[in-house]
């Protein structure tokens, strides 16, 4: 290739490099966050930290709502003899009164509708609507929108959940430690159970509601193919009768031991037939669903009910859209995970934006408008590489 047509090429592509580049467009914040618990909370504080402009819509469902106290979080473990933190509602009140000391960080109490996309792969955009139909606009997207625990309909069961019956052992577990225990859920479920508890409870009921059945068995044998001896070996009892409620008969809330860290509720479960059976907590083997349908809508990829997530980043395989919290399939569900999560995200997407706003700079060093460059780089072909290219024939 002639040194003339080289140098023209390298004009033509650098020109056309600066069309390329495309503009940041202008939206109310750079990243609205969708939902209010630990992920979404961390979130929001990682962006405002560095003066990203951001809104997070609190829907006001937790899936830890209903929890009495929120454990294993360093610094601020709800420990019953203590005066911090207790609840996961004190923990969220806390939390937003120091974010929103940030002057870029906004906090909205509604719920989120439907989320756009108003830009391009290279420089996102999002339009969001709530619930009143008002319209915001961002960069990028994080969804903190949550788990829904899909609990039976035994009377009882929701009244207790979060205050003696629950589904995390490091959660909820240490302060039931050593009393009578259960396990609610479906008999392949139980042995996965037991090795998460058996360090704190010995005396162990598995509760498996009439799925003791020749293919429940089958579906232990397919999970762990042991799983009758190992059992055995734990000295866990199957009672395998249809439950027909659980009453409560003492609640831990009002019945504890502030200097060892202890709560004693107690429940009576009852079947369709005979005696019933008495126990101090449970732990739960119940499906959990997405809270939010917003992963359905933007078309994120979604396996087992969780939004499949790049672990390094949190990016979706929607580009500018990014998934935190137990909603997200990085593998954990517990409050330290979300706020890592969010944080993970948060330090991510601000790197992101930075580049787009970055390379945008540098598409507007010329000082000329997209039209303009276009004009430009036409002009260069047109006027330089056409008499080569002619010549380059005749000699052909």
């Amino acid at each position: 290739m002639a040194p003339r047509i080289a140098t023209f090429l390298s004009i033509a592509l650098s020109l056309w490099t600066l069309v390329a580049a495309e503009s940041i467009p202008k939206t109310d914040y750079d990243v609205i966050v969708v939902g209010g618990g630990p992920s979404g909370l961390s979130a929001l504080s990682g962006v405002s930290r560095v003066r990203r402009t951001a809104l997070l819509f609190d829907s006001q469902e937790y899936r830890n709502g209903p929890t009495r106290n929120m454990h294993d979080v360093i610094g601020n473990d709800g420990n019953i003899h203590t005066l911090i933190l207790h609840s996961p509602a004190e923990f969220r009140a806390l939390a937003r009164e120091q974010i929103l000391k940030y002057p870029t960080a906004h906090i909205k109490n509604a719920t989120v509708k439907s989320i756009t996309s108003i830009g391009t792969d290279a420089v996102t955009a999002f339009s969001v609507v709530d619930a009143s139909g008002r319209n915001y606009t961002a960069r990028k997207i994080v969804l903190g929108t949550g788990m829904r625990d899909v609990l039976p309909d035994t009377p009882g069961l929701k009244e207790a959940w979060g205050k003696g019956i629950f589904w995390c052992p490091w959660c909820d577990g240490y302060e039931h430690r050593d009393q009578p225990f259960g396990i609610l859920g479906n008999l392949s479920d139980v042995l996965g159970s037991v090795l998460e508890v058996n360090t704190q409870f010995s005396d162990i009921i598995a509760f498996v509601n009439g799925t003791q059945t020749p293919d429940g068995e089958a579906q232990a044998t397919a999970s762990h193919a042991d799983w009758k001896e190992q059992l055995k070996a734990w000295n866990i009892q199957i009672e395998n009768r249809t439950i027909a409620s659980i009453e409560r008969l003492q609640d831990g809330e009002t019945h504890q031991n502030k200097t060892t860290d202890m709560q004693f509720d107690k429940f009576r479960v009852h079947f369709t037939t005979g005696e019933p059976v008495e126990r101090s907590a449970f732990i739960t083997n119940f499906a959990a669903v997405q809270q939010s349908s917003l992963p359905s809508q933007l078309h994120l990829n979604v396996t087992k009910e969780k939004i499949v997530v790049d672990a390094s980043s949190m990016r979706t395989n929607v580009t500018g859209v990014y998934g935190v919290g137990d909603a997200n399939s990085d593998g954990s569900t517990n409050v330290p995970h979300a706020m890592f999560s969010g944080k993970k995200a948060a330090v991510y997407l601000h790197v992101q934006l930075s580049r787009e706003d970055s390379a945008s700079k540098v598409s507007k060093r010329t000082g000329l408008s997209q039209r303009e460059l276009e004009k430009e780089a036409t002009r260069a072909i047109g006027r330089n590489l056409e008499p080569q290219w002619e010549k380059i024939q005749k000699r052909n």
